[in-house]
């Protein structure tokens, strides 16, 4: 029997990707989104690939209660639940002390708390079959933290620490927890996603020059982002896998070095490196 993916976020960016990858692969996809309207691209896609009875949709937003419980009434219907694959998030900036608690709120109702909720949906199921995977999608951000984005960053370091308690719980009935770290990708979290408190985009803020040299960084990093089909093959790699030994995976350009370094190096020369870089 072909497994059976459910996907958050799917309508763009690694969702998107990783939907037609593991079509392509032979996994069945239930590729869901906050307004199916946006599933047209998948749809196009699969044309192309002749995968279209691979791929069925369904509306999930993972921060409504009803969305919710509607989710938990259709998994029944399925043969199995093989792999939840939590991709649903979004990006959002702002100094430490102009970003609102609503704003943090925001952040992390869809990063961390939605992420929980549709966790704890499919757990019974996977826990009732004796197995399952699920693949957090984290950051690097997860790991290190990053001036003018503490909303993004703090969600990600709580979706690690959670992620690291709940695979030492569900080990033993057989469901495996994995945390994919991307580094810098080409995808549309910084352009679509993104949102920075209001206070921060203000010229009076104290912190404009600041926010312009962030900025400055970010954008004269994208030429050498990554091809974010390489994530999409990474989440196919583990959900073929038949047991995953390592909670993280880190993956992109330079990665690997700069979490070795952040783990290694004296904080006051890290932090002498990130504000020379930054010029400030």
């Amino acid at each position: 029997m072909h497994k059976t993916a459910i996907i958050t976020g799917a309508s763009s960016g690694f969702g998107l990707l990783a939907t037609i990858e593991l079509a392509k692969n032979g996994f069945n996809v239930i590729a869901t989104m906050r307004n199916l309207k946006s599933k047209d691209t998948i749809i196009e896609l699969c044309k192309q690939n002749n995968i279209q009875s691979k791929v069925s949709f369904m509306q999930l937003d993972v921060t409504a209660k009803e969305s919710i419980e509607e989710l938990s009434s259709q998994l029944s219907n399925l043969p199995s639940i093989d792999i939840l694959i939590n991709n649903a998030g979004f990006a959002f900036g702002g100094f430490c002390e102009e970003v609102s608690i609503l704003e943090y709120k925001e952040q992390f109702n869809t990063n961390l708390f939605g992420l929980i909720a549709v966790t704890q949906a499919v757990l019974p199921y996977m826990r009732k079959q004796k197995g399952g995977k699920v693949i957090n999608m984290s950051s690097i951000s997860g790991k290190i933290g990053f001036p003018g984005l503490s909303p993004y960053v703090a969600s990600k370091h709580a979706l690690e620490g959670w992620s690291e308690c709940l695979r030492l719980e569900v080990k033993p009935f057989g469901i495996d927890v994995a945390i994919i770290e991307p580094g810098s990708f080409q995808t549309n979290i910084w352009t679509k996603g993104k949102k920075i408190a209001q206070k921060s985009t203000f010229p009076s803020s104290p912190y404009a020059s600041y926010m312009k040299s962030i900025e400055k960084e970010l954008e004269s990093g994208k030429s050498s982002y990554g091809d974010p089909t390489e994530v999409a093959k990474l989440i196919v790699e583990l959900c073929s896998k038949k047991e995953l030994t390592k909670l993280r995976y880190p993956i992109g350009k330079g990665v690997k070095l700069t979490l070795f370094l952040k783990n290694f190096i004296p904080w006051k020369v890290w932090e002498r490196i990130f504000h020379k870089r930054l010029n400030v």
